[in-house]
């Protein structure tokens, strides 16, 4: 009897019992929260070793190897990726030690730790590929079943599926992960969870970790009847409580017994332990289920179907705002930046929007943040703008101070007050503002916002659920025409337009000669092209373009003419009008429309460059 039909054979006949948690076993054993714990599986194989003799003398029928965080992302910053293969064998040959032909050894993979599309650069293929490096020396040490789990995002799950599915026929476990609500962590309800996890094509489906057992039975009893997969429950002890500088979990073994009937008696197929159970929670499990002897469940699956989001009516590109009909009509627009107060006054940018507005530019232009400064809300800003103004705003949004739930909630909020222009930006770190001690969230880069925005112009969010009406924003996203490493920029400007934007804003232009083979490169796109204007002022505020704003290029002959005028601000003041109306004229038959900065607030260098421009 192979592998797989043992596996099958003993879920056919009873319940499989798992071991513990690992991890947080070796913790209690003495080894640093700041170490790796799969290296020990090298440097000290007896405790390793010890961890699995206890799970199996509590009476598991299944060992996890040690290897649930021995992927490249994880080993990388312990300097330990070179020994990637070598730790992961090393996990399955210490598990089968203890295991010998009485159990079976599962080979334990966790997230990769890094964002993949259609949150990030990192393709589906290449995920399949780190996975296959994990997965590959585990075989090799003769696991018996692989189990993905704790992961977050079912686009990955379902990527570790595939690529264990392409080398090699061993039975797979799929787990996700939960909140105290029964939610995914990304907001999926049990329902449409368990919706895509069966469709993944794992042998058995479930959730593990971050919740105690309560949550997890209320989760399996609201998805039991949603398939007839097997289904893995495998609890926390509880939250861990920090006690004297230690987490300490304090769900008892006998209440994890208890609810171990409860597994079972709601339809759970395989039942163990994950974050703070030990061989004594393990003990208690294997008493209940010896106790129950389940051959029979007590609730009896019936599949219902399952609800479908219904179809939506997805507002069309051309009709979410003015800005959008005007570029699809082929018109030349402008925009203007300005920037929100460092204070709780808006009424000098409220002026100078109205003036603006009054010249005829199309949209005013709002940074979120410009360099990790803590300004007004630029979405306080645009919202004033729009109702006492009466021109639209395209919103800067930047990745750097929310996490996909705040940006979620920010983007629900920002369209039921009216904004309607996105542009998507990953955000400055902290460190170049005035804060470098602040903590940057970036849950996403500018990729991954543009998907989640795309998801809501859908009718759903990022797990999946519907919103309802769909929102209707119409998506731009930043580029580089001078970026050093401009592969680099063009595949990532690929993969925000294969996620959804409709048009690009450039950083600003100095230098036409680049800034046309910029044009020939994103030709592909077929998008409109706004291109970055700024007026320099003075030769300093050239130096600084140059030398702090990254991926700016001012060329020396720009700087040689505001070098002449080093001593007049007025006359350097209107040689950067001339030199940004000479950019202009050179480019702008190439693109679709201007986004004019303002340096120090001052809209009458607008109205001053563009006077003597025809613009179409």
């Amino acid at each position: 009897m192979n592998a797989t039909e043992k596996f099958v054979e003993k879920l056919r006949t009873g319940i499989l019992l798992f071991d513990g948690g690992i991890g947080t076993e070796l913790y209690n054993r003495g080894v640093f929260i700041n170490r790796c714990f799969e290296e020990l599986n090298l440097t000290n194989p007896t405790l390793v070793r010890k961890v699995h003799e206890d799970y199996k003398n509590a009476g598991s029928d299944v060992l996890e190897t040690n290897t649930f965080g021995a992927n490249r992302f994880k080993l990388k910053p312990h300097q330990l990726f070179e020994q990637l293969y070598d730790i992961n064998y090393k996990g399955a040959c210490l598990a089968r030690e203890v295991a010998g032909n009485e159990l079976l050894i599962a080979g334990s993979i966790g997230p990769l730790g890094v964002r993949i599309e259609p949150l990030s650069p990192i393709s589906k293929e290449e995920t399949r590929e780190y996975f296959k490096e994990q997965i590959k020396p585990l075989i090799d040490g003769s696991i018996d079943i692989i189990i993905f789990e704790t992961f977050i995002y079912p686009e990955e799950l379902q990527q570790a599926i595939i690529a264990a599915r392409e080398i090699c026929d061993l039975p797979v476990i799929a787990q996700m992960t939960i909140n105290d609500d029964g939610t995914s962590l990304t907001g999926a309800k049990p329902e449409t969870m368990i919706k895509e996890l069966s469709a993944f094509g794992a042998d058995v489906i479930g959730i593990n970790c971050t919740t105690g057992p309560q949550v997890m039975l209320t989760w399996l009893e609201k998805v039991r009847k949603h398939t007839k997969l097997p289904i893995s429950i495998m609890p926390n002890a509880g939250k861990p409580k920090n006690i004297d500088g230690r987490n300490i979990y304090l769900t008892s073994p006998e209440y994890i017994g208890e609810y171990a009937k409860h597994f079972i008696q709601s339809g759970a197929n395989i039942i163990g332990g994950c974050c703070g159970t030990g061989p004594e929670h393990i003990k208690r499990m294997r008493n209940m289920i010896d106790a129950l002897k389940p051959g029979e469940r007590s609730k009896k699956i019936k599949l219902v179907e399952f609800k479908e989001i219904k179809d939506v009516t997805i507002v069309p590109v051309e009709k979410r705002s003015r800005l959008a009909r005007r570029l699809s009509d082929g018109h030349f627009v402008t925009f203007v930046e300005l920037l929100a107060p460092h204070g709780v006054g808006a009424e000098k940018e409220i002026e100078k929007a109205r003036e603006l507005n009054y010249f005829g530019i199309d949209v005013i232009n709002i940074p979120d943040g410009p360099r990790a400064s803590a300004r007004m809300s630029a979405l306080a800003l645009a919202v004033m703008i729009q109702r006492e103004v009466g021109i639209e705003t395209v919103l800067h949004y930047v990745c750097r101070d929310r996490n996909v739930i705040g940006i979620q909630s920010d983007l629900l909020g920002a369209y039921s007050l009216g904004i309607r222009n996105i542009l998507a930006i990953t955000g400055d770190p902290p460190k170049l503002g005035n804060y470098p001690d602040a903590t940057a969230v970036f849950d996403v880069d500018a990729i991954g916002l543009v998907n989640i925005i795309n998801r809501l112009n859908h009718g759903m969010d990022i797990a999946g659920n519907p919103i309802g009406k769909p929102s209707g924003f119409y998506t731009g996203v930043g580029a580089n025409p001078g970026a050093v490493n401009m592969e680099q920029e063009l595949n990532r400007l690929f993969w925000k337009v294969d996620a959804g934007a409709s048009y690009i804003v450039t950083q600003p232009v100095f230098d036409s000669e680049i800034f046309e083979k910029f044009i020939e490169n994103t030709k592909q796109f077929n998008l409109p092209i706004i291109a970055g204007i700024w007026p320099l002022s003075s030769i300093r505020n050239a130096e600084f373009m140059n030398n702090e704003i990254p991926g700016c290029y001012v060329p020396k002959s720009v700087m040689k003419r505001l070098k002449k005028y080093e001593d007049s601000k007025e006359s350097s003041r209107k040689e950067g009008i001339e030199i940004a109306r000479e950019t202009i004229n050179q480019i702008k038959k190439l693109i679709r429309g201007l986004q004019i900065s303002v340096p120090f607030g001052r809209v009458q260098t607008v109205t001053e460059m563009l006077e003597s421009i025809e613009l179409k």
